[in-house]
């Protein structure tokens, strides 16, 4: 058991190595807030139990909860209040110099989630080893999953963890190098073409150039942030701790509902337990629930980031979801494709706002993908194609940023992939020592490895 403990001590150590590795200044923060949570987690047990929740455990929670938003607040929406305010009122309050911790967005809502079932005396009396260990896991630390305790905690207290696990082991690397591959050869090459739309000067797109655009990142930010997930599902294995799974190929999802029980679905349990229940739920009646759904995404949307796009991308995802919820009502039957497509066709428009830089940004995007700014083939089609000119269609240069050749035909390649093909999660299941996976692994690994030059930052980091 000594050795237990030390082995916890060390991994929390080399955890927040990890996490200062980018910025030191990172450290200080962090720390404070594991000191304050579990601080507050110790008094709410005190305060509570399973047949009593007195007044002075709903202050205690209360006031926990009041110093995360308020950390949360001041570091990641400080300068987006101030902005907003000197735009809206015409003054000139100066901008302080605030530094953006890593990772604040996911230790906080993990932190708050430990809180309130800490008042619900779900918890139980957990160790601060235990409970920074917890919260520090470099794995699941700077881009989640959001980890519940239930499904970690019990994890951290077996004994016979400290023992390596072959089969995990083998089974972490696999899913390590999967999710290497995802990142590094998948999402980063669409990266080019992503930035080319969204970060250029030129004024307007073309229709095609809209389309290669948002689409791009429709699949960069899924294999991005799924294969993130891979890796600290895997590195997690690796000392056996099995972290929950975070993704389930959201794109096969027929409905708005089903992609949210498919996406980031961490998040979705963390919104749907701490906030969207807490709120009433479906419990009174439709107009309620309505609300509370637009709530809790437009909460969703401010969580992801500072801005209005944000803001934008949530409430449109909450409006869709409210929508969704009114026509069961109906009983309405939609044949299949109909479904996927309608969702797909959603999901990779609101991707747009989440994108862009700024309003103007996401709407010279739509306005490109309306074919509002023009629809141009390439030349070599302006034989066979001509009486599409009867139409408004013109023939030259379709992409003003000279798109390779074929680029469609790889966007429609992944896209394939991303609906017919079974994920990581899927295939987990059959993970065993052999040379077929050993040939997967190592492969993955080399060509990713290659390709490192042209790796960029994961796309959640900045949230």
């Amino acid at each position: 058991m000594k050795y237990f403990g030390t082995g916890k001590i060390w991994l929390i150590a080399c955890s927040l190595f990890f996490y200062s590795y980018w910025d030191i200044s990172y450290l200080p923060i962090i720390l404070f807030s594991m000191m304050f949570n579990y601080s507050v987690s110790i008094l709410l047990t005190k305060h509570t139990s399973k047949t009593s929740l007195p007044a002075s455990g709903k202050w205690t929670l209360g006031f926990g909860i009041l110093v995360n938003l308020i950390l949360l607040g001041y570091f990641k929406y400080t300068i987006f209040i101030i902005s907003n305010i000197n735009n809206a009122f015409n003054t000139s309050i100066t901008s302080p110099d605030i530094l953006f911790p890593l990772a604040i967005s996911f230790f906080t809502f993990q932190q708050i989630a430990f809180l309130v079932d800490s008042y619900h005396n779900e918890t139980g009396k957990t160790n601060i080893i235990d409970y920074f260990l917890f919260i520090s896991f470099f794995p699941k630390l700077i881009s989640g999953p959001i980890v519940n305790h239930k499904e970690m905690m019990p994890q951290l207290l077996k004994t016979n963890n400290i023992h390596p696990d072959w089969k995990n082991i083998f089974t972490g690397i696999i899913l390590l190098s999967i999710g290497l591959f995802k990142k590094v050869i998948i999402a980063d090459n669409l990266a080019e073409y992503v930035s080319l739309g969204f970060d250029s000067t030129t004024q307007t797109l073309t229709f095609l150039e809209s389309w290669c655009s948002s689409l791009s990142y429709t699949f960069q930010i899924y294999y991005d942030f799924s294969g993130y997930t891979d890796m600290a599902l895997g590195a997690g294995y690796i000392f056996n701790i099995k972290l929950p799974i975070n993704f389930n190929s959201p794109y096969k999802a027929l409905n708005i509902q089903d992609f949210w029980d498919r996406w980031h679905i961490t998040l979705s349990h963390w919104l749907r337990e701490y906030l969207y229940i807490p709120l009433g739920g479906n419990r009174n009646g439709s107009f309620n629930t309505y609300r509370n759904i637009l709530i809790t995404f437009l909460v969703c949307g401010i969580w992801h980031g500072a801005g209005w796009t944000f803001i934008i991308w949530g409430m449109l995802h909450g409006f869709g979801l409210a929508l969704h919820r009114f026509y069961k009502n109906f009983d309405i039957r939609i044949p299949v494709f109909i479904a996927w497509l309608t969702t797909f066709l959603f999901i990779n428009c609101s991707w747009v706002f989440f994108r862009a830089n700024s309003l103007n940004d996401a709407m010279k995007v739509l306005k490109g993908m309306a074919g509002l700014t023009g629809i141009v083939l390439k030349s070599e089609y302006s034989t066979s194609l001509s009486f599409l000119s009867e139409y408004g269609i013109e023939f030259g240069n379709w992409a003003s940023y000279n798109a390779k050749s074929g680029y469609f035909i790889t966007i429609l390649f992944i896209g394939l992939i991303s609906v017919f093909a079974k994920n990581s999660i899927d295939m987990k299941t059959g993970f065993k020592p052999s040379l077929k996976y050993i040939f997967i692994a190592v492969t993955s690994i080399v060509i990713s490895v290659l390709q490192f030059s042209k790796t960029s930052d994961f796309i959640y980091f900045n949230f």
